[in-house]
């Protein structure tokens, strides 16, 4: 079987970076870099048929020249002729998927789309468009494999337990329990990033020379933070990997920058204290970038200074917030109170450290004066500030379904407020861009 696995376009909407500050733009985050690490999963998985993994973010950022998103996706169809087209679906690249879907099948309607991703886990329901003909929510690996075969053999795709088939009837749930997958542990594929080379080049964040990839060691997270969508995925459930099977990766990856692709990089403490003893054991020799909680940074000075001697160069490290209040309200569980140590344990040890803030539409003048000068006085590397937004299948999308004002899902990507706000929007998009320009010298990660 031939098979095109699709990473679709990112989002250009971003409200902040057009609104913003002409001094304050260069330093504003414009976009996710990165390799579809899942979709690797997914090739993996189907890798004795002819698999093609095209990242069409990678395409877009080779060459702004590539054709419109119809265009190109009528020339992969006729390059590659494949008998399924794959698409991994987040919120914000929602549009942009149902665009690809929608091309497919008036190429050539007997070629079998399937979705999967992030969006077709929380919100199933809004894969209706006739365009899709399976849904492959959750860890996807081995369900598309099974969709792939039942293809193959014309069986029913009613037979594979889990799935969602699209009919005239609508989008129906085939009957049966989807098999347990342990995607971090007896299940884990190792991904073919050679499939990827064409793309290399871009996965470069900010000025740095380097080209960088991703590799988990965890998934899921055991927090509750009510806009983060990460643990609902995994229903609060917290899958490590094995120590050996990330060794045998690192040692794999030709990379020398590697960001750890975790919701959170330290959660096992003594998992982590074990990983890099080995990776200094091994004398793997490369740069690492991780998200790490500032309560855990503070509790873990050692670990820290530790990580920092063996490779860790750059921390993300969500502050959210410099009021309990709104801690609370976002269930962090860490109090705004340690976010100066926390500054002080990462900087110390060398570490780059990028502290991001999340903004609430309610803010007015006063809040954003009062964040500003919360911000100034505990400057990181980079300081990042993006949007409250309520993303669809989680807690606070539930909680503020009556604020939401905008639904467009191109704009659910944490630079547009798509909820109500106390000031007019256009200057709370300003005010939001005028924070990037408070940042430690002259440093951009």
């Amino acid at each position: 079987m031939k098979i095109l696995l699709i990473n679709p376009p990112r989002s250009p909407q971003n409200q902040i970076l057009e609104s913003a500050p002409e001094e304050a733009k260069p330093f504003i985050h414009r976009k996710l870099i990165g390799p579809p690490l899942g979709l690797l999963t997914i090739a993996a998985a189907i890798k004795d048929h002819d698999v093609r993994v095209f990242d069409m973010k990678g395409e877009y950022d080779l060459d702004p020249a590539t054709p419109p998103l119809q265009d190109l996706t009528q020339q992969l169809l006729r390059e590659h002729d494949p008998d399924i087209v794959g698409i991994t679906v987040i919120t914000s690249e929602f549009n942009f998927s149902i665009e690809i879907f929608r091309t497919v099948k008036q190429y050539d309607p007997s070629i079998l789309t399937v979705a999967g991703g992030l969006h077709t886990t929380l919100c199933t329901e809004d894969f209706t468009d006739r365009a899709i003909d399976i849904v492959c929510p959750g860890q996807a690996g081995d369900t598309f494999r099974k969709v792939v075969e039942a293809r193959e053999k014309a069986f029913p795709f009613q037979k594979i337990p889990g799935i969602f088939v699209n009919s005239p009837d609508g989008l129906t749930r085939t009957p049966g329990h989807t098999p347990s997958w342990d995607a971090a542990g007896k299940d884990f594929l190792m991904p073919d990033r050679s499939l990827l080379n064409r793309w290399r080049s871009t996965y470069r964040v900010g000025k740095n020379i380097e080209t960088s990839t991703y590799l988990f060691t965890s998934q899921g997270c055991p927090y509750e933070c009510t806009f983060c969508s990460i643990w609902c995925e995994f229903k609060q459930k917290f899958y490590q990997r094995d120590l050996e099977s990330i060794i045998t990766e690192l040692k794999l990856i030709d990379y020398s920058i590697v960001r750890f692709a975790d919701a959170n990089t330290i959660v096992n403490v003594d998992f982590i204290n074990r990983l890099f003893d080995r990776i200094q054991e091994e004398g793997i020799e490369k740069e690492f970038i991780m998200d790490i909680r500032a309560d855990t940074a503070v509790k873990y000075p050692g670990l820290i200074e530790k990580l920092a001697r063996t490779g860790l160069k750059v921390v993300i490290c969500g502050f959210e917030s410099f009021r309990d209040e709104e801690l609370a309200y976002y269930k962090k569980k860490s109090p705004a109170g340690i976010i100066e140590e926390a500054i002080r344990v990462f900087h110390q040890n060398g570490i780059l450290l990028r502290g991001n803030y999340v903004v609430p539409g309610y803010y007015t003048r006063d809040d954003f004066k009062a964040l500003a000068d919360y911000a100034d006085s505990h400057r990181v590397s980079y300081a990042g500030y993006t949007i409250l937004t309520p993303l669809p299948g989680t807690p606070l999308y539930r909680e503020m379904k009556e604020e939401i004002i905008d639904h467009d899902f191109a704009k659910y990507n944490f630079f547009n407020c798509v909820t109500t706000t106390r000031l007019p929007i256009d200057e709370f998009h300003y005010e939001v861009g005028k924070l990037w320009l408070i940042k430690k010298g002259t440093d951009v990660i």
